[in-house]
């Protein structure tokens, strides 16, 4: 009897369903639960709240507005702009929030409106500021019009300005090329890019002096210096080259007036 009273009482133990999970573990894990709903609504109202604290500082307050616009070039920059006329035709209007000035629409506006600039970078100066960083394009050559005019060119073969008095030290381009066969094959155009390509392969010092670059057919271009003395250059191929050899030659032959480094494998001077 003893034996069936012990296997009852354990039969009924085994059957009795399983405690629930309780205790001061529990307890800790809820709290920590809500403690971190808690904090993550708290954190929320707080991102909110400074999310619009910053939208009215940028664009609601008086903090952060428009009070001066300024014009700066880059260091050997050319200058024939003067800061007031870029700052004008930025037209960037005072008083405006900072954060509103569209950047892109200002550079686009800039170098439509003055082709001079080669590039401009619109900068945000906080709290107040709108700077304008200017590069203006510098002539490689000019293009002499029948109207005793000259059009300026960069080394890009961008045209970009008309003056009556032709600037110092920019040799002056003239294509003749009626009777050679390169301006047929090659067009006038092309021609024009190969002494602009030669032009910007001069150091500075030999561009600086040399008054007119000559094209006579694509493979015989002139430079024609201020001291009278002359340059056969050849075609553009191999500018780098004609370039070193040219400097070498001058020194080494100072009494020369007419040099040849059209094959700069052998140079010559006389």
């Amino acid at each position: 009897m003893a034996g069936a009273t012990t296997a009852k009482r354990d039969e009924r133990r085994g059957s009795a369903p399983p405690r629930s999970g309780g205790g001061p573990g529990a307890a800790r894990q809820g709290w920590r639960r809500l403690a971190n709903k808690r904090l993550a609504a708290v954190l929320l109202v707080l991102a909110v709240l400074l999310g619009g604290f910053a939208g009215w500082a940028l664009y609601g307050s008086n903090w952060l507005r428009v009070e001066r616009v300024q014009a700066t070039f880059t260091e050997g920059s050319t200058r024939v702009l003067s800061p007031d006329e870029v700052v004008g035709t930025a037209a960037v209007g005072t008083g405006g929030p900072l954060a509103s000035v569209d950047t892109d629409a200002v550079t686009a506006r800039l170098e439509q409106e003055l082709p001079r600039i080669k590039s401009v970078d619109v900068q945000r100066s906080w709290p107040h500021t709108v700077k304008l960083v200017v590069t203006e394009r510098t002539p490689a050559v000019l293009l002499r019009g029948g109207d005793g005019r000259y059009t300026e060119v960069d080394a890009e073969g961008v045209r970009y300005a008309t003056v009556v008095r032709p600037p110092k030290r920019v040799p002056v381009l003239e294509v003749a090329a009626a009777k050679s066969p390169s301006l047929e094959r090659f067009g006038p155009d092309r021609l024009r890019a190969e002494a602009i390509k030669v032009a910007g392969q001069l150091p500075v010092e030999l561009r600086h002096r040399t008054r007119t670059i000559k094209v006579t057919s694509y493979d015989a271009i002139t430079l024609q210096l201020a001291d009278d003395r002359t340059v056969l250059w050849g075609s553009a191929e191999k500018g780098a080259v004609k370039a070193r050899v040219l400097t070498a030659l001058m020194k080494a032959a100072k009494g020369a007036d007419h040099f040849d480094v059209s094959a700069p494998s052998a140079p010559a001077a006389s």
